[in-house]
C-alpha cells in the first residue's frame, strides 16, 4: 500500500475510499465530531484519504439517514455471535 505524508491510508479511487468510510461506520462507533464524514482526493500523494472535517458523503448521510448503518451493524453482531467470535 503506498504512504503519504499525511500518514492516512491511501485509497487508490473515490469508490474504494467511500467504501472505506461506510466500513468505518458499520465497524466502529464514533462520537459526534469524532467521525470520518466525506472522502478527499490528496494534493501530496494523489490518492484519496478520509476526512473528518467539511461536508458528509452524500452516500453515508443517506444510509445514516435511512438507518442501514445500524442494520448492517447489527447484522455483523449477530454473524459474529454464531460464528463464537
Amino acid at each position: 500500500m503506498p504512504t503519504c505524508t499525511t500518514h492516512k491510508r491511501c485509497h487508490p479511487t473515490y469508490e474504494l475510499a467511500e467504501e472505506a468510510l461506510i466500513g468505518a461506520h458499520i465497524a466502529y462507533s464514533y462520537g459526534a465530531g469524532s467521525r470520518p464524514v466525506g472522502v478527499y482526493q490528496c494534493d501530496e500523494c494523489g490518492y484519496y484519504h478520509l476526512t473528518s472535517k467539511g461536508e458528509f458523503n452524500a452516500r453515508l448521510k443517506k444510509m445514516l439517514d435511512e438507518g442501514e448503518i445500524q442494520k448492517q451493524k447489527e447484522a455483523n453482531w449477530w454473524e459474529d455471535k454464531f460464528k463464537g467470535r
